[in-house]
């Protein structure tokens, strides 16, 4: 087979958030059949200086440090009757890189990673084209578009446009990935000829080596508390982690304390906003921030809590507690896409009252802590690993193109 055209939103390096996590696994698995080359973008100093990292393994590649701020952006959009997230990520030095790629290499297939990056598709290219949506973006935001405001606004019309680029996309694709069977049903009941859409399923996995507990060491501040230390960890100016975030400061941890006097919350991980950093040294609250390793934490929580009200497809998140060995109470959102068993592996809590028992009684009995952190550790490793994840991913780039079949 020929070279691979890979374009990806967020540049794979470092594996430090859900979607890079992706994207990451996604380009290694690629590059150890084929010549890859790579488009994408930096947003920060540690974005910038992985680009090392990228032409390791890259045939060639184009890093564009993304500067453009939101509200020039959403103006952008405006005034061409695009959404905001594609003109987010519209630059010229990437454009130019796709043009120049496909005149000089022999390009059989551009792999897409992230709806942003299927405007870079040359109407003219007659290769395959597979691309992975992960989730459906659109349905967020018209999730967020259900508040009142200005902004509920901005996010309905969002939700609109990308919905018909979702559909633009998967009609251009020889074949669409997503992250769940519950997101390749949303997509399609979405789309108005689903019918011409050829939509498969690669889930999320985890990285079972490193995400293991006999390899980190202890978070020396959580062993020094009496706990029970519950964490919660995610890229922090990212909604509905934010909405989860204060959703435990205000409405379980004052339950939960009332039970257990020395329970703390952690909240782990980077760019919180002001609304949770005002927050950290309130009685048993502390945010954390951008940390250089989050397992340690992991290694030291005695629960893992993951109370998300929006979830999209696979949380990491959650897997990754689940490889550390962790007992996990979590929303029926956040067990979306993972086909473990509530009780066996975790613990799914509908509601605040489901929580806040399910947490009394992990704490107080530690037997069935021990048992659930066990078994989630022994089923990521059965069924979550990224080679078994991406495993037809060879078939789908190499396969027939649809107008050929």
């Amino acid at each position: 087979m020929g070279d691979i055209l890979f374009l990806s939103h967020r540049i794979p390096f470092p594996p430090d958030r859900g979607d890079k996590i992706r994207s990451h696994h996604l380009l290694k698995h690629l590059v150890k059949e084929h010549r890859v080359h790579v488009g994408t973008f930096g947003e920060t100093a540690a974005d910038m200086m992985a680009e090392s990292e990228l032409a390791a393994v890259a045939a060639s590649h184009c890093l564009v440090k993304r500067y453009k701020p939101l509200p020039l952006a959403g103006l952008e959009a405006v005034l061409t009757g695009k959404p905001v997230s594609l003109t987010a990520f519209d630059h010229a030095r990437v454009h130019d890189f796709v043009l120049r790629t496909l005149r000089q290499h022999p390009i059989e297939a551009i792999v897409v990673f992230s709806g942003q990056m299927g405007q870079y598709i040359p109407d003219d290219y007659r290769g395959r084209v597979v691309i992975d949506l992960c989730d459906v973006d659109s349905a967020k935001f018209d999730t967020y578009g259900t508040k009142s405001g200005a902004r509920a606004m901005i996010d309905r019309r969002e939700g609109k446009m990308l919905a018909r680029e979702e559909e633009r996309l998967a009609h251009r694709a020889d074949t669409t990935i997503l992250i769940s069977d519950n997101e390749a049903a949303l997509l399609l009941s979405r789309m108005e000829r689903p019918e011409l859409a050829n939509v498969t399923v690669l889930g999320n996995g985890i990285d079972t080596v490193t995400f293991d507990p006999a390899k980190v060491e202890r978070h020396a501040d959580l062993d020094a508390r009496p706990g029970p230390n519950l964490v919660f960890t995610g890229q922090m100016d990212y909604p509905p982690n934010i909405d989860s975030a204060l959703r435990v400061m205000d409405t379980l941890m004052p339950r939960i304390r009332a039970e257990f006097p020395d329970a703390v919350f952690h909240c782990v991980g980077r760019a919180p906003v002001g609304a949770l950093t005002s927050r950290d040294g309130e009685l048993g609250i502390r945010v954390w921030g951008e940390v250089p390793d989050v397992k340690p934490f992991l290694q030291s929580a005695d629960i893992v809590i993951a109370p998300l009200i929006l979830a999209r497809g696979i949380q990491n998140k959650v897997l990754e507690a689940m490889a550390m060995a962790r007992p996990v109470v979590l929303s029926p959102e956040a067990a979306t896409g993972i086909d473990a068993v509530d009780g066996e592996h975790f613990i799914v809590a509908a509601d605040d009252e489901a929580f806040v028992q399910a947490v009394a009684r992990l704490e107080t009995d530690s037997a069935k802590a021990g048992a659930l952190a066990k078994a989630a550790r022994e089923f990521v490793i059965r069924e979550q690993g990224w080679d078994a994840m991406f495993a037809p991913l060879n078939d789908i780039v190499a396969g027939p193109m649809r107008s050929a079949a």
